[in-house]
């Protein structure tokens, strides 16, 4: 028998996806390969990868076929292949083991969130840090609105008796804060009296919702909860977008190649409003990567996103993504995006989330 007489597959063995054992064992070789050298990947080095086994002559047949159905190509006439987007989807869809942290990363994570505590904003932009240092591409942080946030507590803060600062504490961890003026002198004590009748009406209650406080019988005090109304709608108004936190912009450039598309890349980034839709659009068709053209956004034809959701008892409160090459090692980005989402919900769930 000679090398490249390697008896066929069993007709049984063929996946949903129309490609047998052998084929499927060589897509995942070429792939693993390509994804840690960026170099096309020849028939030589496939042939002796685990769960294929069989000779060169075999494997350049069959890599042949899976050019051919849209699997791989051969970027130069003597060069070995390399994957495709549909090869890249194939690869990630039939991912034999889910990616894991290595212990040292599980460590980083979990002393970050350790030590990390700040107001909301500051940890969600540390979160994006962390979460490029992981993976060492391009990392998104989105945070929660103010819409659905309820109010924890409710402080107004003399600054002087012309000047105080209302202080609002919501349940997704956030601080907001303005300063109001008044009109005539007002003292510690109004301000102190005020203070109790808004936290006894708010508490509990989001900043978008309808509220009308009934006058106390004290001018004055009607007066600070007036301006404390007025306040607390500014704020819902600016906390109608997203918070969008971008780590990691620096390892584009060892991400990518292309100078171009590092630039391209860069400038979506910036757009802030793209980046949220890009990621909720993701997630609402139930997927944790999009590949090329998947994500719908032709600028970024030559990325991949990974996306986790950021949740606690059972709400929505944000995403976490990476954006790399369309070769990105998609088991450690699906692994610490997973890990880092998960903990921030925990943490902006009110939870300790330690192990």
């Amino acid at each position: 028998m000679t090398p490249s007489a390697d008896p066929a597959p069993p007709r049984e063995s063929r996946s949903k996806d129309g490609l047998n054992a052998r084929r499927a064992a060589i897509l995942e070789a070429v792939v693993t390969e390509y994804i840690g050298t960026a170099e096309p990947v020849g028939s030589s080095h496939v042939a002796t990868a685990p769960g294929v086994q069989v000779s060169s002559a075999t494997v350049r047949s069959e890599m042949v076929a899976l050019e051919r159905e849209g699997y791989l190509v051969q970027p130069h006439t003597s060069a070995g292949r390399i994957p495709t987007d549909k090869g890249y989807r194939f690869f990630v869809d039939h991912l034999t083991e889910p990616g894991v942290l290595g212990a040292a990363q599980h460590q980083q994570v979990s002393t970050f969130f350790e030590q990390v505590h700040v107001e909301m904003e500051t940890m969600l932009e540390r979160a994006s840090g962390l979460l490029s240092e992981l993976t060492s591409y391009a990392a998104v942080v989105v945070g929660p609105s103010h819409e659905l946030a309820t109010i924890r507590s409710v402080q107004v803060v003399g600054l002087s008796p012309w000047l105080a600062l209302v202080v609002v504490v919501l349940s997704d961890g956030a601080v907001e804060k303005r300063t109001i003026e008044f009109d005539v002198e007002t003292g510690e004590d109004t301000l102190a009296r005020a203070g109790a009748v808004l936290c006894h009406q708010l508490i509990g209650h989001t900043m978008s919702a309808s509220w009308s406080i009934a006058s106390t019988g004290d001018a004055d005090v009607d007066r600070v909860i007036a301006a404390v109304g007025g306040a607390v709608e500014r704020m819902e108004g600016s906390g109608e977008t997203d918070h969008v936190f971008v780590g990691g912009n620096a390892r584009l450039a060892e991400s990518f190649e292309a100078v171009e598309t590092v630039r391209t890349v860069l400038s979506i980034l910036e757009q802030q409003l793209v980046v949220v839709t890009l990621l909720r659009d993701v997630l609402d068709r139930g997927l944790s990567v999009a590949i090329g053209t998947e994500h719908g956004y032709e600028p970024l034809s030559s990325c991949a996103v990974v996306v986790a959701p950021v949740s606690a008892d059972g709400q929505e409160l944000g995403a976490v993504g990476l954006l790399g090459p369309t070769r990105m090692d998609y088991q450690r980005a699906l692994a610490a995006a997973h890990v880092v989402g998960e903990r921030l919900g925990q943490r902006l769930g009110g939870h300790d989330g330690r192990h």
